[in-house]
């Protein structure tokens, strides 16, 4: 049956200029002026360089860095992650990615975006290729099987796959025994391992470079061809046990694979990717110990309405009788004026935000910022900052997700200052990234032949004073990328 209902809702719509700021605040600096750069190829009323006040439509250009000043610090910190093939496997294993991230800064007093300018992977993949002589039908081939190389150094596409994109792409007609052999060739191209399926394969076309004769590579090779699975899962006795090796010689074979790069393109820099790079959004300076925080001034840019177009629409407005075709092209300029106007406002909304919400951190974690000491923490949550800006959890989230500050004890994601709470036996609360540093120091030290397990860190931390369950541990030792004790046993 049938029945009609009435409903009260409070509903909260967002303008198209709110939903502008939103994206808006979400992009580091890092990939703003790539977003100004669209901006005004979609509208030619948005130009670059500072307005003067002379309309409705005049918007002030700041062309110094904002700065505000607290009660009471720019150094850069070369934090490169190294790939390491036992956390890659770790990552096989609980089937998540490795990813390893470069970044890189600059000690100058106002440090811009850094720049490199580097080979990239495929081009260093082509210089070789170009040594080869190859014919123009295999110069195509070897073309297609290069572009399909993965940024890690994998070709992961089939070779019928291949076959089919030359038939159809370039009207090239292959077979499979050709790109196979073709891939053979780029397969004895640096870095070792390049041109590989899997991770096997990328491991055993290391290996063969090394010399496949000698006991301890031919093991090697051994055990990633027959016993890769228990390899990976660190079962390490049975594997032993299958290549009667003794407990030195064993241990030679897992250390050569260990050493393997299981990413052979990752040793080559990213280029023109903003992600290449921490590029601070906020510089924070001790000034004769005052704590000063300064926008990155690529975040200001000079931004102004074209003149052009509000003369042309003064013009189209001037006249009388206008016909349906003035009419539309007023309507058009006055969209792009209006849209121009709207953007200008949004950047510099978006600078106020950033400023307003750095500022309220700088604030609640003043000890640190002044210290550097991460024990000074506070445990703190997005909460907290939104009450003091009196900004919304997202638009708080949103700044804090994507944002990098410099200090002179190091470049910090803003994400790093935000913890929540956890009690001690006598009350008091305490930040759990405290308990995390104490969980990452109580494994780091234990004895890797007998890692200790979940239950036995939990028992660990609660006998320091920390009410603690063991899926918290769980949980905590998994966001510090720490695998289960089973994999973290060595020989």
């Amino acid at each position: 049956m049938l029945r009609q209902t009435q409903q009260q809702r409070l509903l909260q719509k967002l303008s198209p200029q709110q939903i502008q700021l939103m994206k808006l605040l979400q992009i580091p600096t890092a990939n703003l002026e790539e977003r100004i750069k669209e901006e005004m190829e979609e509208n030619p009323a948005l130009e670059l360089g500072a307005e003067a006040n002379d309309d409705e439509y005049n918007l002030d250009g700041d062309k110094e860095e904002e700065e505000y000043e607290t009660d009471d610090v720019e150094l850069s910190s070369d934090d490169t992650e190294n790939i390491d093939l036992d956390d890659f496997l770790r990552g096989e294993e609980e089937g998540s990615d490795y990813n390893a991230d470069y970044y890189s800064g600059q000690e100058n007093e106002r440090p811009e975006s850094p720049v490199r300018v580097e080979t990239s992977f495929h081009d260093h993949l082509h210089n070789q290729l170009g040594m080869l002589g190859l014919d123009e039908y295999r110069q195509a081939i070897a073309e297609q099987v290069i572009g399909s190389i993965d940024e890690d150094g994998y070709l992961r596409r089939d070779p019928l796959a291949l076959v089919d994109d030359l038939a159809f792409g370039q009207g090239i007609e292959t077979s499979e025994e050709e790109v196979l052999e073709v891939i053979a060739m780029i397969q004895q191209f640096d870095p070792p391992g390049v041109g590989a399926r899997n991770l096997e394969a990328c491991l055993r076309l290391q290996l063969e470079r090394i010399d496949p004769r000698t006991k301890t590579v031919a093991a090697a090779i051994k055990v990633i061809d027959k016993y890769f699975n228990e390899f990976i899962k660190k079962h390490y006795d049975k594997i032993q046990k299958h290549l009667d090796l003794d407990n030195r010689e064993f241990k030679e074979v897992i250390s050569l694979i260990l050493k393997l790069n299981p990413k052979p393109g990752s040793a080559f820099a990213i280029v023109n990717k903003a992600e290449s790079y921490i590029l601070p959004d906020f510089f924070v300076y001790n000034n004769n110990g005052k704590l000063e925080l300064s926008l990155n001034a690529r975040n200001a840019p000079e931004l102004r309405v074209s003149a052009g177009y509000k003369e042309m629409m003064q013009a189209y407005d001037r006249g009388d009788k206008k016909d349906k075709r003035q009419k539309e092209a007023l309507m058009f300029i006055k969209q792009k004026l209006d849209s121009a106007k709207w953007f200008i406002d949004a950047i510099k909304q978006r600078q106020h935000t950033l400023l307003q919400t750095m500022q309220a951190i700088i604030e609640f974690q003043r000890q640190f910022f002044l210290t550097g000491d991460e024990t000074t923490l506070r445990p703190m949550i997005l909460k907290d900052i939104a009450e003091i800006t009196g900004l919304d959890v997202s638009t708080v989230s949103r700044v804090a997700n994507s944002k990098f500050v410099q200090t002179e004890f190091g470049t910090y994601k803003l994400k790093y200052f935000f913890s929540e709470a956890l009690k001690t036996d006598e009350g008091e609360e305490v930040s759990t990234r405290e308990v995390k540093n104490i969980l990452n120091d109580i494994i780091k030290n234990e004895n890797k032949r007998k890692p200790w397990s979940d239950e036995k860190l939990t028992n660990m931390l609660q006998e320091k004073g920390y009410n603690i369950a063991r899926r918290t541990v769980a949980k905590y030792r998994e966001q510090l990328n720490i695998p289960v004790a089973r994999l973290r046993k060595e020989l």
